[in-house]
């Protein structure tokens, strides 16, 4: 089987690593992290061109490596060939290798931030192509070019506003894969926890969905959509389904 792999640049060593040992022959695009920075509508756009671009007549399917990512993935839909997809809400899923995993941790820990190798190596959204709405709103700036751009105390207001986005957490957690070079990162979130006075947690990663996904052993933790259907929210645990047409009789 000849797999055509869309992939969040957050995974780059994960899936490399996966697309060397897969049974199956598997081309790989990576998309951008800053796309989640554009807002759930232009991020779909950019995602259904690339599946509009994909030859069907050279592959068997297209496997994106992507969750329901804040509505970003809403409405794609399977163009010429079968599409699949996890049934997650993030990548935190994918990383920790379940959606229950996940969830007891969360419970467990509700002010948690989550990083990875991917996260910090792919921290720069530059590569969206175009302003993402924290750039817009001088999120991604330094102090001194806040000052230079809007005053001392415009800038003093600005970097309050934007440090109450993480009032609500108290530890950082670095998710380990098991990927040759992870050591710096973990060392670099170990610091960052530190400078912001939050607990550090080192967890053990599992890539049992992301293998499956590059294996081609799709199971229930995977929503199969063959050409035509279009992805939505199913908003239960199942997470995603296929948009079923309107006037289709409901059981």
């Amino acid at each position: 089987m000849r797999l055509n792999v869309l992939c969040c640049e957050v995974f780059y060593r994960e899936i490399c690593s996966l697309i060397a040992t897969s049974p199956h022959q598997c081309d790989v695009a990576f998309m951008p992290k800053g796309l989640h920075d554009l807002g759930a509508e232009k991020m779909s756009a950019r995602l259904q061109a690339c599946l509009d671009a994909v030859d069907p007549e050279r592959y068997d399917a297209v496997a994106m490596v992507y969750g329901l990512c804040n509505n970003g993935t809403v409405g794609i839909k399977a163009s010429g060939l079968k599409l699949v997809i996890p049934k997650v809400h993030d990548c935190i899923s994918l990383f920790m290798g379940s959606r229950s995993r996940y969830r007891e941790y969360f419970d467990a820990h509700p002010g948690t931030y989550y990083r990875t190798s991917g996260w910090l190596e792919r921290e720069d959204a530059s590569g969206a192509g175009e302003a993402t709405i924290p750039q817009q709103l001088g999120m991604t700036m330094s102090y001194q070019n806040l000052v230079d751009q809007y005053g001392e105390d415009n800038a003093k207001y600005v970097v309050e506003m934007m440090g109450g986005g993480e009032a609500h957490y108290d530890r950082l957690t670095f998710i380990r894969m098991g990927i040759e070079g992870e050591e710096r990162f973990q060392k670099q979130a170990c610091k960052e926890a530190a400078d912001k006075q939050w607990t550090f947690e080192v967890l053990k990663g599992d890539m049992s969905i992301l293998r499956k996904l590059i294996y081609g052993e799709w199971d229930d933790d995977f929503l199969v959509l063959e050409p035509g259907e279009s992805l939505v929210p199913s908003y239960d645990e199942q997470v995603v389904k296929v948009d079923l047409p309107k006037h289709a009789n409901i059981a």
